[in-house]
C-alpha cells in the first residue's frame, strides 16, 4: 500500500492510532530503519518482464457499445456493474487469469483458467457470480474467448458491454487493479503454475487495500457494508 493511503486509513479509520503524515512514512522507508522495505520494493519491481500481446477481436457480432451504457452504470451507483479482463502467461506458459472488478466498491475477483477454451471461461464467470451474486453489468474488451457473449449474457442474467477497440482507457478501474496483480504474478509468467491457494491469496490481497476514492475503506468492507445494508433492508 502506498504512504497516503496508510495515512489516511489511519487519520480516518484507526483512531486509536497516533497520526502520522505520507512524508513522515516516505522518511522511514529512506532511513537506516526502513531498508527492509525499500529493498523488498526494488525486488517486485525486478520481477517485471513483457510478455507478449494478446491478440484481440474487433468484429465481434451484435455488441453493444459501452457508450450504450446507463448514466447510472457510468456514474458508478450501484453495486454489481464490474469490469473484466484476461491476463495471459508468457510466450511458453500455459492458461489466463480472468480479472474482475466492481465498479462502486472496487471488490475484485480472480480465476485462474489453465485449459483456455470458450466453455472454461463462461464457467470462471459462473464461479464468480455465485461469490458475487450482486452482478449485473460486465464492461470488458473486444476478446476472442467473448465471441459468444449472448450466450454468457443468459447464462450470468447480466448484460454485456464492450470497450471500442483500443480504447482500454473506458475500463480503468480493471485496467489499475491489473495493475497490482502484476506485482505479484509478472508479465511472462506461466500461470498455470501458480497454486489456487496463491490465486486466492492475491484476491484477499487486492480487497483489504485502503483506497483513497473508498475514503481509506478496503473493498471487502465496502462489499460487506453494502450487503448488512441490503439485508437489514429485506429484514
Amino acid at each position: 500500500m502506498s504512504p497516503e493511503a496508510i495515512s489516511g486509513r489511519i487519520t480516518k479509520h484507526e483512531k486509536h492510532l497516533p497520526s502520522i503524515s505520507k512524508d513522515s512514512i516516505r522518511r522511514y522507508i529512506k532511513s537506516v530503519h526502513g531498508r527492509r522495505v525499500e529493498y523488498y520494493r526494488t525486488q517486485k519491481k525486478r520481477k517485471r518482464r513483457w510478455g507478449k500481446k494478446r491478440a484481440k477481436v474487433t468484429e465481434l457480432k451484435d455488441r453493444t457499445f459501452i457508450d450504450k451504457r446507463p448514466e447510472y452504470i457510468q456514474n458508478r451507483k450501484y453495486v454489481g456493474h464490474a469490469e473484466a479482463d484476461f491476463l495471459l502467461s508468457g510466450k511458453t506458459g500455459i492458461g489466463i487469469i480472468l480479472s474482475l472488478v466492481c465498479r462502486k466498491v472496487r471488490v475484485s475477483f480472480l480465476e485462474q483458467i489453465p485449459k483456455v477454451t470458450i466453455e472454461n471461461v463462461h464457467k470462471a464467470f459462473q464461479r464468480i457470480k455465485e461469490r458475487f451474486p450482486e452482478l449485473k453489468s460486465i464492461s470488458t474488451d473486444n476478446d476472442l474467448l467473448l465471441q459468444k457473449h449472448k450466450e454468457l449474457e443468459k447464462l450470468l442474467k447480466v448484460k454485456i458491454y464492450f470497450c471500442h477497440p483500443y480504447s482500454s482507457w473506458e475500463k480503468g478501474s480493471i485496467e489499475n487493479t491489473n495493475k497490482y496483480v502484476r506485482k505479484d504474478m509478472p508479465k511472462g509468467s506461466d500461470i498455470s503454475k501458480y497454486s489456487k491457494q496463491f490465486i486466492k491469496q492475491l484476491a484477499a490481497k487486492l480487497n483489504r487495500r485502503y483506497m483513497k476514492v473508498l475514503n481509506y475503506k478496503t473493498p471487502q468492507e465496502m462489499l460487506n457494508e453494502h450487503r448488512k445494508r441490503k439485508k437489514r433492508r429485506s429484514a
